[in-house]
């Protein structure tokens, strides 16, 4: 008992950013993920690790209060963390929002000691939750058969951010060439086109004899209805639902974090992607 008890108080909590939403469904999906990241976590030999959540708007705490909370670890320490962005794609709110907050909690605290990962996209698992979430809304989509009939639609949120939409249409073109489909599009709920019901609309009149789409959305909320919505009034035959709490996307959240943490991620990770460090904000350290 000692000995564990010495382990997790090595382990520097992970706080996980989401964006935050008026919906009260979202900041309960993001607490779902979060049990299961500690399950999944403690799998991989980090068993009582601290997560906690933050959000940047709509929601409490905010980055800010959950740093100035952070227990200390000396006289010279105002706390450590490693902060794991839940977000999909790199735009606004990871390149400049969480920088920006941090940058201030930094200036406040000057012996806060952080590090900050990439978003949780572009990697390999999000297709497996991607697939997982399909099976549930469309049922079998095993065989090579129906698969090679099925078209899809990847909807994302959107961004004024070119790199970010890039990003979702490569995602695409790689589950369209290693998926089986009979074609992937990516399609954005705001700010890029094609819309989700604009896609479907043209897969069927292309001739696509069936058309499901591929929610690439963490939590439910506006743009989830929305996407549902204007896809099945568009004709397709099934929308999944948001990526939540699926395991592969809290495998990835700890990734994430031993990432930020400058550890071997060993197999879990497909992705081959280093961790951003944040300038004078941490010390690269230790879990």
């Amino acid at each position: 008992m000692r000995n564990t008890r010495l382990i997790r108080a090595r382990l520097t909590p992970l706080v996980a950013v989401a964006h935050g939403s008026r919906d009260p469904r979202a900041a309960a999906t993001v607490s779902e993920l979060l049990t299961v990241v500690r399950a999944r976590a403690a799998r991989r030999g980090l068993a009582g690790l601290d997560v906690r959540a933050a959000f940047l708007d709509h929601c409490a705490p905010s980055l800010p209060q959950v740093l100035g909370s952070l227990p200390c670890e000396g006289a010279a320490s105002d706390g450590t963390a490693r902060i794991v962005p839940l977000l999909l794609t790199a735009a606004y709110h990871s390149k400049a929002d969480i920088p920006a907050q941090l940058a201030a909690a930094a200036a406040a605290h000057p012996g806060l000691d952080v590090a900050c990962a990439r978003t949780l996209g572009p990697h390999a698992l999000l297709l497996t939750a991607l697939e997982r979430r399909l099976r549930e809304a469309s049922g079998a989509v095993e065989d090579d058969a129906t698969r090679s009939q099925t078209s899809v639609v990847l909807a994302a949120a959107g961004s004024s951010d070119p790199a970010a939409n890039a990003t979702i249409a490569g995602l695409a073109a790689r589950w369209a060439r290693d998926g089986g489909w009979r074609t992937v599009v990516p399609a954005y709920a705001s700010a890029a086109g094609p819309r989700p019901a604009e896609a479907v609309s043209a897969l069927r009149e292309a001739g696509a004899a069936r058309v499901v789409v591929a929610t690439y959305l963490l939590a439910p909320g506006y743009f989830a209805d929305k996407i549902r919505d204007s896809a099945l009034g568009a004709g397709a035959d099934a929308v999944s639902g948001t990526l939540g709490a699926a395991p592969e996307v809290a495998d990835v959240v700890v990734d994430r974090y031993l990432q930020a943490a400058g550890q071997n991620i060993g197999t879990t990770s497909n992705s081959g992607e280093s961790h951003t460090h944040l300038g004078n904000l941490r010390r690269a350290g230790r879990l």
